[in-house]
């Protein structure tokens, strides 16, 4: 019982972090300290890996999916004046690559899947548009026939943005696959987790050689940036247990003196590029990714099962629900209430850790709204969806007792 006291129901604290992932990560960072031979076959191996669980011919392994995005408006020359087509009610990890590369954001606003709304986006397409960035926001794919149609029509470019959704599916065809190319995360809380990290994947040969004459030059992130990375797993296996002992105090100190890094950046939130991004994925990291590869299924599953779990327990009456979906993968089971800020606060005194992607249109908070070429009012349901945004954790940490705890509460 103590145990259960001091460890938090959490929907973000390294979520993806298993018994097995903790060792591996400790052996790599055993063999970075021995010796500065890396691991060669791990970043092809990755690689190798999406183009057969996708049906790619291409694929290129980055440091970040920023580091991914970024590397495709090089490679679709976006300049000075040409506009790129995305949804609001994101992170600014997507609007940012479009302003260092020189192009301009236009922001389309949601439908009632927190994704692209077909009817909002025909309206904002100009002359000046070049392509569409199509977010399956939070593991529930976009209505994609639609988007394809409407960018067909208008010789628009289809980027699909799977940070959340490695392995969902849209009518039995996994996304990833209808755009033009892909770009997919495995930040510290996505589907799959190496804390840092991204992949690129198409099959256009055109682009795959634009890609490639950029790749080429990219550099790899230094010995002591993937060390202070390999940590993050090993601190939150100390972290997470004694939460309400010292575990968050450690948290927060370590936060002080840098020793866990931040998602996003200060200056992101300015619109400005870190020197990080771009640079290709070091082999370390890339032999993390491959290792959670390795567990998609069992992941997804477990998510589908606990979200099946909340959509039979939790009355519409008390929250409003996701849109219901087959071939959704549910990172994170998103309701919506008037009161989402006072919720979460206090879920927060019962040790109940809820999330808020996002409560901010543009996400996080801090982020400078006339930097990122956003409009206030411009997008009102993704603005709604931002006050009211709740995120009940799905991951494969929480139990079907953790998860009828949340319905407890929510209930209460």
């Amino acid at each position: 019982m103590l145990l259960f006291r001091l460890r938090p129901i959490s929907i973000s604290l390294s979520p993806n972090v298993q018994r097995d992932d903790v060792w591996l990560t400790l052996k790599s960072v055993l063999k970075i300290l021995a010796t500065p031979r890396a691991i060669p076959s791990a970043v092809a191996n990755l690689e190798n890996a999406f183009k057969e669980y996708l049906g790619a011919k291409y694929a290129f392994s980055f440091n970040s999916g920023r580091s991914a995005l970024y590397t495709i408006m090089k490679a679709l020359d976006i300049k000075e004046g040409d506009e790129v087509l995305l949804q609001a009610f994101t992170c600014n990890a997507v609007p940012n690559p479009v302003l260092w590369a020189g192009g301009k954001p236009v922001y389309v606003d949601v439908d009632s899947t927190l994704n692209v709304d077909p009817s909002d986006l025909e309206k904002k397409i100009s002359d000046k548009s070049r392509a569409i960035i199509v977010q399956h926001t939070l593991g529930v794919p976009a209505q994609i026939d639609k988007i394809l149609e409407i960018a067909r029509r208008h010789n628009l470019i289809v980027i699909e943005d799977c940070a959340h959704a490695l392995g969902a599916k849209y009518n039995g065809t996994l996304v990833g696959t209808f755009g033009d190319i892909a770009f997919f995360s495995f930040g510290r809380d996505k589907v799959i987790s190496s804390v840092w990290g991204g992949m690129i994947t198409t099959n256009s040969e055109n682009l795959a050689n634009k890609i490639g004459g950029i790749y080429k030059d990219l550099p790899k992130p230094s010995r002591s940036w993937t060390l202070k990375q390999l940590l993050h797993p090993l601190l939150f296996s100390v972290i997470i247990p004694t939460y309400y002992i010292f575990g968050k105090y450690l948290l927060a100190f370590l936060r002080i003196v840098r020793g866990v890094g931040l998602a996003v950046s200060k200056i992101e939130r300015m619109g400005e590029q870190p020197t990080m991004f771009p640079a290709r994925m070091p082999d370390a990291l890339a032999e993390l990714a491959l290792h959670q590869f390795g567990k998609l299924e069992k992941y997804n599953t477990h998510r589908k099962e606990i979200a099946e779990l909340y959509f039979e327990n939790i009355n519409p009456a008390y929250a409003r629900l996701p849109a219901r979906y087959e071939g959704a993968i549910y990172l994170r089971f998103n309701i919506r209430h008037p009161n989402a800020k006072e919720v979460i606060q206090d879920a927060k005194r019962k040790h109940i850790l809820l999330g808020d992607w996002y409560k901010n249109i543009i996400d996080p908070i801090g982020t400078d709204f006339s930097k990122m070429h956003y409009t206030p009012d411009s997008c009102p349901n993704a603005e709604r969806a931002a006050r009211e945004i709740i995120n009940l954790p799905t991951h494969i940490n929480i139990s079907s007792k953790n998860a009828k705890r949340i319905v407890q509460y929510i209930r209460d």
